[in-house]
């Protein structure tokens, strides 16, 4: 028994000895190292300003949502063509505004802009003729705005008012569009005035813009007036009207009639002529003899615009030299000196223009058109 004992004690001995060296470890380790719940305390506190000031940067990354493209509405009479090639040139010009075009006739556009006086829709109007301008400017529906660069443009071509209202960029001008193969087949002569339009042997054949939509339409219409005085003006037209086949909306149009053999001679404007003769169409353009009438296009703020800063921005570029040697490939009146004519139209055309008086023809627009109504009868126009 005794013997046991000593065996038992002989056994337990080591075990003791391990478990007082780990109490002694253990105990020196937790006097060297801090209990882990004490630092948790002051680590709550810090964390706001060492980890959440970076996450505060969503809020920041939302301010170029307040920086896309801003609309600005823009009402033209300008050429579907010409919209087409202008537009992206001036859109790269102005990467953050999104111009929203609407395109309509002169005197249709002339039309919608006053029945909208009291609710404008339109930021600013891009090349509608003076005669047109003049009208709204009558009526206070402009805002004087001095465009950049202004300076550069011709003083006839600037509205006299400090600051200005309206700012001219181009002027198209009136002329006949022959068809030479139709005129041959025909045996019609080439009309070289606007006299030579009244001969029976043009009975059919001719075609021309409506005044009362197309600003190419009213500046014959208006130049013929002038020239010959109302008395004798409206006779002519009258006698014209014998001759006409069909009055279109469009300024345009008539030209390109002509060019697809539809009819042998258009009264047109310069603009469709020379791209349509450039492009092969078997026309001749002539200048008639008593001079050409011809109309400026113009540009102007609208009063109550919605976005009048970006408005502005396009009307500074819209006087640029980008923009107005865009024009110059259509026009061959612009605003400003060192711009090439188009080819294929009489390089001095300048001295060929009729001095037309905007002014009477923007007061006289209304009497104008409501004697067109009066005397001609509505079976030639061109369905809506």
């Amino acid at each position: 028994m005794k013997r046991s004992k000593t065996l038992s004690l002989r056994r337990v001995y080591p075990l003791f000895a391990v478990a007082l060296i780990l109490a002694l470890v253990l105990g020196a380790c937790a006097k060297a190292t801090p209990a882990p719940v004490e630092p948790a305390k002051p680590v709550e506190p810090e964390a706001p300003v060492a980890t959440e000031a970076p996450v505060e940067a969503p809020a920041v990354t939302e301010a170029p949502a307040a920086a896309k493209p801003t609309t600005v509405v823009i009402y033209t009479p300008k050429e579907n063509e010409e919209v087409a090639d202008y537009i992206p040139v001036a859109s790269q010009a102005l990467p953050d505004l999104k111009l929203d075009v609407l395109r309509l006739s002169t005197g249709d556009l002339t039309a919608r802009l006053l029945a909208e006086k009291n609710n404008p829709q339109a930021d600013l109007i891009w090349g509608i003729a003076v005669s047109s301008i003049m009208i709204l400017k009558g009526e206070g529906m402009l805002e004087p705005y001095t465009p950049v660069g202004v300076e550069g443009i011709r003083a006839s071509f600037r509205d006299p008012a400090d600051p200005p209202e309206w700012v001219g960029i181009d002027g198209y001008v009136n002329m006949f569009c022959v068809n030479t193969i139709m005129a041959e087949e025909k045996n019609l002569p080439i009309p070289k005035s606007w006299a030579d339009l009244l001969d029976p042997v043009y009975e059919g054949q001719i075609v021309m813009p409506d005044p009362a939509s197309s600003g190419t339409g009213y500046m014959f219409v208006a130049s013929v007036l002038q020239g010959m005085g109302e008395e004798a003006g409206y006779e002519y037209l009258k006698s014209l009207d014998k001759n006409m086949a069909m009055y279109t909306k469009s300024g345009s149009k008539p030209c390109k009639m002509v060019a697809a053999g539809e009819y042998a001679v258009a009264i047109s404007h310069d603009l469709i002529a020379a791209r349509l003769v450039a492009d092969g169409a078997p026309i001749e353009i002539v200048v008639p003899a008593e001079g050409s009438g011809w109309e400026m296009e113009v540009n102007a703020l609208m009063k109550g615009a919605k976005n009048p800063e970006g408005a502005k921005r396009f009307l500074d570029w819209a006087i640029t030299d980008e923009a107005l040697n865009l024009y110059a490939t259509y026009f061959s009146v612009i605003a400003k000196d060192g711009f090439p004519l188009p080819q294929n139209v009489p390089q001095n055309l300048t001295d060929l223009l009729f001095p037309m008086d905007f002014k009477w023809s923007a007061e006289n627009r209304d009497a104008v058109l409501a004697q067109w109504a009066e005397l001609f009868t509505a079976e030639k126009k061109e369905a809506d």
